[in-house]
């Protein structure tokens, strides 16, 4: 019986076994680089998804309408006193947000009066859900009780209160920072100010926090950023007369409810007075 090989074995040549091994490991290379670019752009794309989804459900402004009449409406005299004390605001010449509301609040026991100042939006971290959607500031004026010429300033400035005398300087001033609204007593000397707030320190965090500014850009408008020198940044040149802005004059210890009546009840609630307020103040 004769044996057949049906299908005779030829063993390949060297070449041929290595170009063989080659074409594969080029197969299994291009198969990993191309599902590494589809979960490179599936995470390029729920990045802009939560992104979108983050800015879209970001907060947004809205005003109740100012009530007809408020608890503790100050008197005519009074109301008279705090548009002639309330302070000149000497604005940073390129703020992109509007003041939106002002409420001032006279002191019952002491000759010093608060202006709320309601601004539409602050450039930092406002573009998160739970953030709130406006950014309230305050400056308070002293006045001697018989002359009522002013006599000294307070103003918020990041979680601090600046202080300084007024006697014999006239009107009232302040500068208000670009962007964050921040209340500096006109002409204040910048070394004055706490070491961690200094305004070079806030120039400068405005670059790095570029990113956070596009979302809040996103989510509500406003610039793309600060591109101009630090001189610029402290040009406090847009005149805004506080007077004829204030939508009201009210006369208490606690104006809470007052200014959730008219800024909304979503404002952020800082101190009322430049002092510690005890509990039979409230």
């Amino acid at each position: 019986m004769t044996l057949r090989i049906a299908h005779p074995y030829v063993a390949p040549a060297r070449g041929f076994q290595r170009r063989l091994a080659t074409s594969r490991e080029h197969r299994h290379h291009g198969t990993r680089e191309r599902r590494t670019r589809e979960t490179q752009t599936l995470r390029r794309a729920l990045c802009v998804s939560a992104t979108l989804v983050l800015t879209a459900c970001g907060p947004h402004l809205v005003l109740p309408p100012i009530p007809a009449t408020l608890p503790n409406q100050s008197s005519e005299t009074d109301i008279e006193l705090a548009r002639a004390l309330a302070p000149l605001l000497h604005v940073q010449r390129d703020e992109p947000f509007p003041l939106e509301r002002v409420v001032a609040v006279i002191n019952p026991t002491r000759p010093v009066i608060a202006y709320h100042l309601l601004w539409s939006h602050d450039i930092n971290g406002q573009w998160v859900p739970w953030a709130k959607a406006s950014d309230a500031e305050e400056v308070w004026i002293g006045y001697d009780p018989d002359s009522h010429h002013p006599t000294e300033m307070w103003t918020y400035w990041h979680g601090d209160i600046l202080h300084t005398s007024w006697i014999g300087k006239g009107t009232p001033a302040v500068d208000v920072q670009w962007g964050k609204h921040g209340s500096l007593p006109y002409g204040v000397v910048e070394s004055d100010l706490p070491r961690s707030r200094t305004l070079n320190l806030f120039y400068a965090a405005e670059f790095l926090l570029l990113p956070d500014i596009w979302l809040g850009k996103a989510s509500h408008g406003g610039p793309w950023g600060f591109f101009h020198s630090y001189r610029r940044y402290r040009d406090f040149s847009r005149i805004v007369e506080l007077a004829p802005r204030i939508d009201a004059v009210v006369t208490t210890q606690d104006p809470k409810q007052v200014l959730r009546q008219i800024f909304g009840p979503h404002h952020a609630d800082k101190q009322p007075w430049p002092w510690p307020t005890t509990p039979q103040e409230h």
